[in-house]
């Protein structure tokens, strides 16, 4: 599995708006961001500095980054804008000789401005003083002003290469995965609800998305979102096409109202899981035998190779050999026994307009 610098861009862009961070630049190949608190917190492992802001009262700094989402043709596109700079100068023999004159002619101002005040040098007799702009200066002009100090701190802006992958991606993923647990959200009506006369009512739904992992020396994955009405009890397998076409909200819209529940959410959460489990008592479980058949002849092999080895004579080595025999059973075992886990990745409370 892997994803394309689209859909990476997508997936930090999303996480970016969702913890309301102020986005200072954007392209489809980078974006240039200022962390808020929220997301600062997360992502830039400072739990001294956060300390002394709870502890002080202070307003926090949060650091700026820039997120390159497809470095090589970001690069390459900053290339081809600083040329047009250097085709500017002309014939680059034409430049060094330039530069070589320029350096000269500018010797007498260069030794002018590093003298001490009251110096009288042989180049600045007759000639006026050098301005004090840097950007005036002989390197500046042909180079650009480079600062003198480096910038460090809130003020820097750092560059992170964020591809699939990479290190940044996968704290983003888990930042979301940490925060987005637990959802309680209500379907937006729109701005003609609150205008209408009467209440709309809105029907809870507990929604888990579980994660089924089948290992054996192999491992698959499946996602099941599954819905369940705690009013009426309906169960729906295909919960995210529910909710796809839908815009969510966090607040209790204006001009509605929830229905009381029928069901607890520990009962609901008890139906969700013991119709999962239903419906993956159905499947093929063909892979397993396979497993268990893989298992068994490894440990053969296994006994084998150490049914002489056990038969040392010395006892102290026969004991280690003993535990090196154990341990390599129960890693194989390990490897090859098949397993099924089931675990909820994401679960909420969806207010849904009844229908």
């Amino acid at each position: 599995m892997t994803l394309s610098p689209h859909q990476v861009r997508k997936q930090v862009m999303d996480y970016l708006e969702a913890t309301d961070c102020s986005i200072i630049e954007t392209s489809p190949l980078h974006v240039t961001v200022k962390l808020s608190p929220r997301a600062d917190q997360m992502l830039t492992d400072r739990p001294y500095y956060w300390g002394f802001v709870e502890r002080t009262g202070v307003a926090p700094e949060t650091l700026s980054f820039t997120f390159v989402f497809n470095p090589e043709q970001y690069d390459s596109q900053a290339e081809v804008a600083l040329a047009p700079r250097s085709h500017g100068l002309g014939n680059p023999g034409l430049v060094r000789a330039d530069i070589g004159n320029g350096i000269t002619s500018k010797l007498g101002e260069i030794e002018a401005a590093t003298e001490p005040a009251g110096t009288i040098s042989a180049g600045s007799v007759g000639s006026p003083a050098p301005p004090g702009n840097p950007q005036d200066s002989i390197l500046s002009r042909y180079f650009g002003v480079v600062p003198a100090l480096p910038r460090i701190g809130p003020g820097m802006i750092r560059r992170e290469d964020v591809i699939y992958g990479s290190k940044r991606l996968r704290q983003i993923w888990n930042a979301a995965r940490e925060e987005g647990k637990c959802l309680y959200l209500f379907e937006d009506p729109g701005s003609r609800q609150r205008t209408t006369l009467f209440s709309a009512a809105y029907e809870p739904w507990l929604g888990v998305y579980y994660k089924v992992e089948m290992s054996c020396d192999l491992k698959r994955e499946e996602l099941h979102f599954m819905g369940i009405s705690l009013v009426t009890g309906v169960i729906t397998y295909e919960f995210a096409s529910k909710l796809s076409p839908l815009k969510l909200t966090p607040r209790l819209p204006e001009n509605v109202h929830v229905q009381p529940l029928e069901m607890s959410v520990t009962a609901g959460a008890e139906q969700l899981e013991a119709s999962l489990t239903a419906r993956l008592a159905e499947l093929d479980y063909s892979w397993a035998e396979e497993a268990r058949e893989r298992l068994r002849l490894e440990l053969a092999i296994i006994d084998v190779y150490y049914e002489e080895l056990l038969k040392e004579p010395d006892e102290e080595k026969r004991k280690e050999i003993e535990e090196q025999y154990a341990r390599r059973r129960q890693e194989t075992s390990w490897q090859y026994e098949p397993q099924i886990a089931v675990s909820a990745v994401t679960y909420g409370l969806f207010h849904l307009r009844k229908t």
